[in-house]
């Protein structure tokens, strides 16, 4: 089970990986594609600084790169080994996937690498919960 506190928690539903209190994303939709990468600068909740310095995602790059192999190594098994398909088919099946879900995967390194820096703190989001009240 996926609950606040555990960094895969952050990395899925694209929150404050500092409390977990808010969405670091100004659309949550990654499919609005004009939005796709525009994040707040800041969590309102805990005030953490998501670009920690400038170009801080560009790191993200090379996360970027890892889960489009995955998908794409997910996608050729699926079609080719379960399915049965050709290896043209399976190809089809791999461009389809990584078209398909290209802004996920944008949305999805950046998560991953900001909470390769940062991690979840328990107190801050106590304490961040608690002045909302």
């Amino acid at each position: 089970m996926i609950r606040k506190g555990m960094k895969l928690y952050s990395i899925l539903f694209g929150v404050c990986p500092k409390c977990h209190q808010e969405s670091m994303y100004q659309n949550k939709n990654p499919y609005a594609i004009t939005e796709v990468i525009k994040m707040n600068e800041t969590c309102s909740h805990c005030n953490t600084k998501y670009q920690i310095e400038p170009s801080f995602f560009y790191g993200s790059m090379y996360v970027s790169y890892a889960v489009g192999i995955a998908f794409a190594v997910a996608a050729f098994i699926i079609s080719y080994n379960i399915l049965g398909s050709s290896l043209i088919t399976a190809f089809v099946a791999i461009m389809a996937t990584l078209i398909g879900l290209f802004p996920v995967i944008m949305r999805l390194s950046r998560n991953i690498w900001i909470n390769i820096f940062m991690s979840y703190d328990k107190e801050l989001a106590e304490k961040s919960t608690k002045a909302e009240s």
